[in-house]
């Protein structure tokens, strides 16, 4: 890890003036060469104080903007339409950068980085997506995700209509049904027995003993001939 001084805010690692540790890496390779902070060492410690009376009149303004967006996004409700399957899962999911494109079409500029959502939607309905403005400054918007060409259909109607299709569940055989299958499957095997019979006995010679053998199942099939004498 790595001490160094940052010379702006950063959402979720600091403000500017602070000192904090990270990774090598990421001071190596991002935070120093792209101006966002500089290393903690005799030097940079002698700015700390000057950047964070410079910070504190910032954040002044900051804070300004932050309230002004927090009325302007206040009970606002976004439309999000896609492409959807008629059981409501979405070819596809809406992310931060995708609720943060609709909200620049209405004219509400927001960084998608503010926008707290985990995980992207993927499912038709409503969602109440967080919003971190600035600090301590919080709020939320109403995100509708509906389905491309079926925008006011209840949501419930595209369940009920899943059942139509081929990737719906087949419905399952009323119990009437099973056990007239059952019937006609039995009846089926007797008759192929039957005729099984008649042709063995068909075949013999005149006067040959019947065969003599165990019932190996109920449905009248034999198995294992005793042929003594």
């Amino acid at each position: 890890m790595r001490e160094v001084i940052l010379k702006t805010d950063i959402y979720k690692l600091g403000d500017r003036g602070d000192v904090v540790r990270v990774a090598h890496g990421y001071a190596r390779n991002y935070l120093i060469p792209q101006g966002l902070a500089i290393p903690a060492d005799k030097g940079g410690l002698k700015q700390v104080a000057a950047m964070r009376a410079a910070a504190a009149k910032e954040a002044v303004r900051l804070r300004g903007n932050a309230e002004m967006q927090f009325e302007a996004l206040k009970d606002v409700v976004i439309r999000m339409v896609v492409r959807a399957s008629l059981n409501n899962q979405l070819y596809g999911s809406v992310t931060s950068r995708d609720i943060a494109r609709k909200l620049a079409e209405q004219g509400l500029e927001l960084n998608r980085r503010r926008i707290d959502l985990t995980t992207p939607i993927r499912t038709l309905g409503d969602y109440d997506v967080p919003v971190h403005i600035y600090k301590d400054i919080r709020t939320t918007i109403k995100v509708e995700v509906r389905a491309e060409g079926r925008e006011e259909e209840p949501l419930g109607r595209s369940q009920r209509l899943a059942a139509q299709f081929e990737f719906a569940p087949a419905p399952e055989p009323e119990p009437d049904e099973e056990l007239e299958e059952g019937a006609e499957g039995a009846e089926a095997a007797g008759e192929e027995a039957e005729g099984t019979e008649g042709t063995e006995d068909a075949g013999g010679e005149p006067g040959e003993p019947e065969p003599v053998g165990e019932v190996a199942s109920e449905g009248g099939l034999l198995e294992g001939w005793d042929r003594e004498g």
